[in-house]
C-alpha cells in the first residue's frame, strides 16, 4: 500500500510539473500576444494623431476676387517714329563711313537721317489714315 501511495504522489508531482510548464507556456504566449496588441494600439494611436495634425495644417483658401482686368494694349509706334529711328541709324552709319572725322560725320548723318525718316514715316501715316 505504501508503494501505491508513493507511486500516486510521484505521478501527481510529474503532472503538476507538466501542467505548470504548460501553464507557463500559455501565460508567456498570452503575455506576448498582449504586448503585440499593445504595440499595435500605440502605432494606431500615433497614426491617428499624425492624420489629425495633417487635417489641422490644411488651409482652405477661398478666392472671391474678380480676375484683374487685362492690361491695356501697348501703343504701337507711329510710322514717323519708326522712320526717325531707322533713318538716324542709317544716317549715322553712312555719315561715319563717308566723313574723315568719324564722330562728326556720324552725328550729322544721324540727325539728317532722323529728319528724313520722320518725314517719310509721317507721309506714310497720312496715307494709311485715308
Amino acid at each position: 500500500m505504501i508503494l501505491a501511495v508513493v507511486a500516486v504522489m510521484v505521478s501527481c508531482k510529474n503532472t503538476d510539473k507538466q501542467g505548470s510548464v504548460a501553464d507557463e507556456t500559455r501565460k508567456a504566449t498570452i503575455d506576448s500576444m498582449n504586448m503585440v496588441a499593445e504595440k499595435q494600439r500605440i502605432i494606431d494611436s500615433m497614426k491617428m494623431a499624425h492624420e489629425n495634425e495633417k487635417k489641422q495644417k490644411e488651409v482652405i483658401v477661398v478666392n472671391n476676387q474678380q480676375p484683374a482686368a487685362a492690361a491695356p494694349a501697348r501703343k504701337k509706334w507711329s510710322g514717323a517714329a519708326k522712320g526717325a529711328v531707322i533713318g538716324a541709324g542709317v544716317g549715322a552709319i553712312t555719315g561715319a563711313a563717308i566723313s574723315k572725322k568719324k564722330g562728326e560725320g556720324a552725328i550729322i548723318g544721324g540727325l539728317a537721317g532722323a529728319g528724313v525718316g520722320a518725314g517719310t514715316g509721317a507721309i506714310l501715316d497720312d496715307k494709311k489714315k485715308k
